[in-house]
């Protein structure tokens, strides 16, 4: 009776523990780690199939499961500073718990694996954007003229222009897309906002805050960067309009200018059919256009 109690708890205890699972996206990745001989998967497909029947049944037993991003070229690293063999599974089990902490991660939630990959690779792609846009905001240092920091006016900037931009906005859901072609790297960042019934604009913190950085980055650098605003709500066209990144402020995009930028293959150049039921217009006046009062960084 007692060793039943026991299992029974265990089994209790078992769903309370949260999990984290390092996944690999690629085959590429997945050809890294084969190098080890605790490593014991010979094709992707079967190990991503594995994969995703754990996943099953862990939901099933009711544990909740995270999954990571797991990057070999890291790992390696991770334990080389650490002093550890790769070669273990113990220590592929303590980096996988940092990356819980530390990674782009995705919580399991039944979706099919063919979901989860992609979700998880943007995931790290936004990830790795706002952490190289927010280095390169913090090494710009402080202006000549008055000591402020310019990284961090810039942000403050930003996280206005972001405000405006979603209060003054038509009624609906928003996508924004904000890139930025001024730095080393083309950089892109996306924000998306709903109105909910109570009136107040939902979004996602952690994404507002990368979508801020490299509003931030562009305007510290004075671009070459723009932002495009796209809405959509029941009964009405959807609506684009946008704006192009000049000195530390945006400049309307005329509706010309939007349906150009939309009805051109970015790489190729040759036009695209414009969509059906869009608006291509102008956006509502910001009221925050032009440079900030006194700062000429």
């Amino acid at each position: 009776m007692a060793h039943t109690d026991t299992q029974t708890m265990r089994r209790v205890l078992r769903r309370e523990i949260a999990g984290t699972i390092g996944l690999l996206t690629d085959e590429h990745d997945f050809r890294a780690m084969r190098r080890y001989r605790s490593f014991t998967f010979d094709d992707h497909a079967t190990y991503l199939r594995q994969v995703e029947d754990l996943l099953k049944t862990r939901a099933l037993q009711g544990t909740h499961t995270t999954v990571a991003l797991f990057d070999p070229q890291e790992y390696a690293e991770y334990c080389t500073a650490r002093n550890l063999d790769p070669d273990l599974p113990a220590n592929r089990t303590r980096f996988t718990a940092q990356l819980a902490t530390t990674g782009p991660t995705i919580p399991y939630e039944g979706q099919p694996l063919t979901d989860l990959v992609p979700a998880l690779v943007d995931e790290a792609v936004r990830q790795a954007t706002w952490e190289y846009a927010a280095t390169l905001l913090s090494r710009l240092g402080a202006c000549a003229t008055c000591g402020e920091d310019i990284g961090r006016a810039a942000f403050t900037r930003a996280s206005d222009l972001v405000a405006r931009i979603l209060d003054t906005a038509p009624p609906g859901n928003r996508h924004l897309v904000c890139s930025v072609t001024g730095t080393p790297e083309t950089l892109l960042a996306v924000l998306y906002a709903d109105d909910e019934s109570d009136g107040t604009t939902q979004f996602d913190e952690a994404e507002a805050m990368e979508f801020t950085t490299v509003l931030a980055l562009g305007l510290a650098t004075r671009g070459p960067g723009g932002l495009v605003m796209r809405t959509t709500a029941p009964g009405t066209p959807d609506r684009i309009y946008g704006w192009r990144m000049r000195g530390d402020g945006l400049e309307p995009l005329t509706a010309g200018e939007v349906f150009d930028a939309y009805c051109t293959d970015a790489e190729s150049g040759d036009l695209i059919s414009p969509e059906s039921g869009v608006d291509y217009g102008v956006p509502p006046d910001l009221g925050l256009e032009g440079p900030l009062p006194d700062h000429h960084h």
